[in-house]
């Protein structure tokens, strides 16, 4: 299926464009239902980008049953195999987590986050996106360690189980809920930051260098790049930024006699 730049139809009545920016993202998922109810959930509420990460189920009869109505977010959706081509063109994204992690990421209630992924859109220009993750397994660390922020539904402590589509649900709502309350919204004049696949060959480039240089141990980089990716969210880097450090990569690699990243092999 091919992306498509609207919301399938599926808008707030009074057509704020904004509803048209913000992704659902679903990633590795194992049941057909659950595809069409997360369908569901996002129409009701005015949203309709849907992209679907190595899902493990087709949109099949199943899915548009749940879907209910829904079938022009289905039809609209994007598959694709990684979460890199899900968060393109994105420059904020959050994951969802049904528990804390140990890991240097700012924490915050769905509501929160619905708050900040609106002020997000009142920045000229990019997307933002809400990665779910698997029915039973969650989002693995790298996936959340893609993400700006990480998102938990305060839920029943002692009970905390929810359905996939629900968390969509619970998340669409407040969404809908910050939009609606926030219809004229100021305009922020901040430069855009750059998007996430920018950040992301960024930081590639940055890898392969401190490789080269035997900075950097190939086998184990994990630890290191993930701290530099989190400088860079923090920092806010903006296209003009990322270009700026990239030239300076290259003239290293330039100068030690490295083998030269391309860009246009990104």
């Amino acid at each position: 299926m091919t992306e498509q730049n609207t919301t399938g139809g599926a808008i707030c009545p009074d057509g704020d464009p904004r509803f048209g920016r913000i992704r659902i993202v679903l990633v590795g998922t194992t049941h057909p239902g659950n595809i069409g109810s997360a369908a569901r959930a996002m129409k009701t509420m005015g949203l309709g980008r849907l992209y679907l990460v190595d899902p493990k189920a087709a949109i099949d009869a199943e899915a548009e049953a749940m879907a209910s109505g829904a079938t022009d977010v289905l039809q609209g959706a994007r598959v694709v195999p990684e979460l890199g081509e899900a968060l393109a063109g994105c420059h904020w994204v959050v994951g969802a987590s049904a528990r804390l992690r140990d890991a240097p990421h700012e924490l915050m209630t769905v509501r929160q986050a619905a708050g900040q992924a609106v002020r997000e859109l009142a920045v000229e220009g990019g997307d933002v996106a809400l990665v779910f993750g698997r029915e039973h397994a969650g989002l693995t660390n790298a996936e959340l360690g893609r993400c700006h922020a990480h998102m938990v539904i305060p839920a029943n402590p002692g009970y905390s189980s929810l359905n996939l589509s629900q968390a969509v649900q619970v998340a669409a709502y407040e969404l809908r809920t910050v939009l609606l309350e926030d219809e004229v919204a100021p305009r922020v004049d901040l430069p855009a930051p750059a998007p996430h696949d920018a950040v992301e060959n960024l930081l590639a480039h940055w890898q392969a260098v401190l490789e080269g240089l035997d900075f950097l141990d190939p086998a184990n980089p994990r630890h290191l790049m993930q701290k530099l990716r989190h400088l860079l969210r923090r920092a806010r880097v903006t296209p003009n930024e990322v270009d700026i450090l990239r030239g300076m990569l290259t003239a290293v690699e330039r100068k030690a006699g490295l083998r030269q990243v391309k860009k246009d092999q990104d």
